[in-house]
């Protein structure tokens, strides 16, 4: 019963883990392999700090180009947790 309660745990972790980039990922691409809008720059393989600190940006204003508008809508609702995991997620795809 603990192995199940234990799998069913990190699968719902890691569905909600998903989740964070699926809204990103209508603009950005399924693996973050397209300029945003056509404005943006391509943020696959960027490092996890790197894409923590424009997201930090966006949300406090001091970030961004033609879409800071629209992404400041984006991450307005994201906790610091949410920023780093998104981060974390970016960071990985290849």
């Amino acid at each position: 019963m603990k192995k199940i309660v234990l799998g069913t745990l990190i699968a719902a972790a890691t569905m909600m883990a998903a989740a964070n980039y699926n809204k990103c990922a209508t603009c950005h691409g399924a693996k973050a392999e397209k300029k945003a809008l056509t404005k943006s720059q391509i943020i696959q393989g960027w490092p996890a700090e790197k894409i923590e600190a424009a997201l930090h940006g966006y949300k406090d204003g001091t970030y961004g180009g033609p879409t800071k508008g629209v992404m400041k809508l984006q991450v307005d609702a994201l906790s610091d947790a949410d920023i780093k995991d998104l981060a974390k997620q970016i960071s990985a795809m290849k």
